[in-house]
């Protein structure tokens, strides 16, 4: 599995309309046959801020990042953000899904 957390730091003018502008491509990565988890969350306390949460079965982040709406998205996201994203990209062997918290259960 290879799980992907991208911040995304969008100009003021594009706060509000941000995920509804981009929703094209949402719905195009979780369409991917290997997406497992796409998922936006905006901060609560930075409203220009937004949290992507991606995973995809091993391998496929290959297909991912060569179809064309990826490549789309690598032209048109700069014009919505102040700066470069900040990523984390790791790749976990054999997982294929999410696991149950082991710290605690509820029954």
């Amino acid at each position: 599995m290879i799980l992907i957390n991208v911040q995304f730091h969008v100009k003021p003018e594009y706060a509000e309309t941000f995920l509804d502008e981009i929703n094209w491509y949402t719905e195009a990565c979780n369409a991917e046959p290997g997406c497992i988890d796409f998922k936006w969350f905006r901060d609560p306390e930075d409203r220009q801020r937004f949290l992507l949460l991606e995973s995809y079965a091993d391998g496929k982040d290959v297909e991912h990042v060569q179809s064309e709406h990826f490549k789309r998205s690598c032209e048109e996201f700069p014009k919505y953000l102040v700066e470069t994203p900040d990523i984390i990209n790791v790749h976990i062997d054999g997982r294929t899904g999410w696991d149950k918290m082991g710290e605690f259960s509820v029954d």
